[in-house]
């Protein structure tokens, strides 16, 4: 289903889709496609896009294409998706670690679709940051490593 979904496959054209989407969440799905949890993770994305079309922009970003946004947004684990609001990076309290970026794949098609409600709604009150409305254990738990240099 990844083919359905567009793909951002430079930095200038991600750094234009965050400048330029306006009033909707813009979901940045970095992974790869031939990678099992992208796939579903994209299955569920591409048939979610009709239900957010009044709320969401959706794309598709290979890690490969892009190292400086991966290193940025220090993704590890694909897939990792990263929500955007006019430009500015949305934080969800996942109840993990990190709120910079979903990890892993959503369970259903309607919890993604939560989210991003979620996440629309704060952002038009003017929060940076929004509660997961995911049940904990929809949640994939990883472990951070730091490294010090």
């Amino acid at each position: 289903m990844s083919f359905l979904l567009p793909k951002l496959t430079t930095k200038a054209e991600v750094d234009q889709a965050i400048k330029s989407t306006e009033d909707l969440v813009l979901i940045l799905r970095f992974g790869r496609e031939d990678d099992t949890a992208c796939l579903q993770l994209d299955d569920i994305l591409a048939k979610s896009v009709d239900d957010l079309a009044n709320m969401a922009s959706i794309y598709l970003v290979d890690v490969d294409s892009v190292p400086i946004y991966v290193q940025y947004f220090d993704i590890s684990l694909i897939p990792a998706t990263i929500f955007f609001f006019n430009g500015q990076h949305m934080k969800v309290d996942w109840g993990t670690p990190d709120h910079t970026k979903f990890i892993g794949s959503f369970k259903k098609k309607q919890d993604f679709i939560d989210v991003v409600e979620v996440i629309f709604r704060g952002a038009m009150k003017g929060k940076m940051m929004v509660m997961s409305p995911l049940d904990p254990r929809d949640v994939p738990k990883y472990e951070l490593i730091y490294k010090d240099i």
